[in-house]
């Protein structure tokens, strides 16, 4: 399988990119500048390519059976503060770039689009959507140690699996859970759809390496075509 990952030097798309190689796929790494990267792994190409940018992604797609994006305005492994600070300037980039992907692949209909969004629009409660509260989310934002104009970013990852679910494409939205950091990979996680998974006691939460392990088992066997779906331990 030929897999496109954008967002390839992230914390949860580098770990895709791994995983995915791992598993003896083909894959094209997609980053804004690939001038200064140096990885030369078997069967991996990189690529420059603008999220926003319809024709920079019609471009890509010709040969991908897969394309899966982590695409955030930044890059939160190298500086979260940046990537927060751009988040919460612009919370209209997550839609944009989830209207640009699915307008690209209009020519390309066979493609599978698999978008790493957020949390905050899993139902903390039927009906009730953790982003469309804006106690609740506070509340999250501050156990996570997040500022709470995040918020308006949160709101933003919400508003990009909107423009998807009016769309006929191949998509499938993954909604990590809320507490994602480097980890470890185990492949022992449950996996749950508009409601997050919490363990024992009571916490939303997964390694990056373990969300690899899930993306690419949804790349590979599909599960959630037009559909949305989390993880958590």
């Amino acid at each position: 399988m030929h897999i496109g990952v954008i967002g390839a030097t992230g914390t949860i798309g580098s770990r895709v990119v791994g995983e995915a190689l791992g598993r003896g796929h083909r894959v094209t790494a997609f980053s804004r500048d690939v001038r200064e990267i140096r990885d030369d792994r078997d069967n991996l190409t990189w690529a420059g390519l603008d999220v926003l940018d319809t024709a920079s992604i019609a471009a890509a797609l010709p040969g991908l059976d897969v394309l899966i994006s982590g695409f955030q305005p930044g890059n939160a492994a190298r500086d979260m503060a940046d990537t927060l600070a751009r988040s919460i300037a612009d919370p209209t980039v997550y839609a944009r770039a989830a209207t640009a992907l699915v307008t690209a692949l209009a020519g390309h209909p066979r493609t599978r689009l698999i978008v790493i969004g957020g949390a905050g629009s899993l139902e903390v409660e039927p009906g009730l959507v953790l982003a469309d509260s804006d106690e609740l989310l506070h509340q999250a934002l501050d156990q996570l140690g997040l500022p709470r104009e995040y918020a308006a970013a949160v709101r933003g990852h919400r508003d990009a699996l909107n423009v998807l679910r009016t769309s006929n494409r191949l998509w499938t939205y993954f909604s990590p859970a809320g507490d994602i950091a480097p980890g470890e990979r185990t492949g022992r996680f449950r996996i749950g759809g508009d409601q997050p998974v919490v363990d024992a006691d009571g916490r939303s939460r997964i390694s990056a390496e373990d969300a690899a392990v899930a993306l690419i088992d949804e790349a590979e066997l599909p599960r959630f075509v037009q559909r949305r779906f989390t993880i958590g331990y």
